[in-house]
């Protein structure tokens, strides 16, 4: 499944919602949801910067697509990044170079995150970005 057409099912499962409580309580599920990075990566060096939260993030590339793990020590936070995580996982580098990320707006995330955790939600794709980066060049 390609990003926009994930980026679509995202948009929708949002749509459902009425009020941002809901959708709150619905990131903070995706958060659970989240496979576990290994404790190996819960170190300084995955560590995200400039987010308020601890959140640690890794990628693997098997030489295609690249595949991320990731964790939070606070439960939305999480889910902010096991969204991403379902959005750009399993892709190529260049895919998730160029990928606009617009479910960001349209489901409306960022209206709704303090300026910290806005802050975080940059730090993160930036980071992420940044993996896709690194594999691009190697690939």
């Amino acid at each position: 499944m390609s990003i926009e057409e994930r980026e679509k099912e995202v948009i929708e499962e949002f749509s459902f919602f009425d009020d941002w409580m809901d959708k709150y309580e619905h990131i903070i599920e995706l958060g659970k949801d989240l496979p576990l990075i290994d404790a190996s990566y819960k170190t300084d060096d995955y560590l995200i910067k400039g987010c308020q939260s601890r959140v640690w993030v890794n990628a693997d590339y098997d030489g295609a697509n690249v595949n991320f793990t990731a964790d939070s020590d606070a439960i939305i936070t999480k889910g902010i990044i096991a969204l991403l995580i379902r959005v750009l996982s399993n892709q190529t580098p260049n895919e998730i170079l160029n990928a606009k990320l617009d479910f960001v707006k349209e489901i409306g995330l960022q209206d709704h995150l303090s300026p910290t955790r806005a802050n975080g939600l940059l730090g993160m794709i930036k980071q992420i970005k940044t993996y896709a980066l690194i594999y691009a060049k190697k690939g």
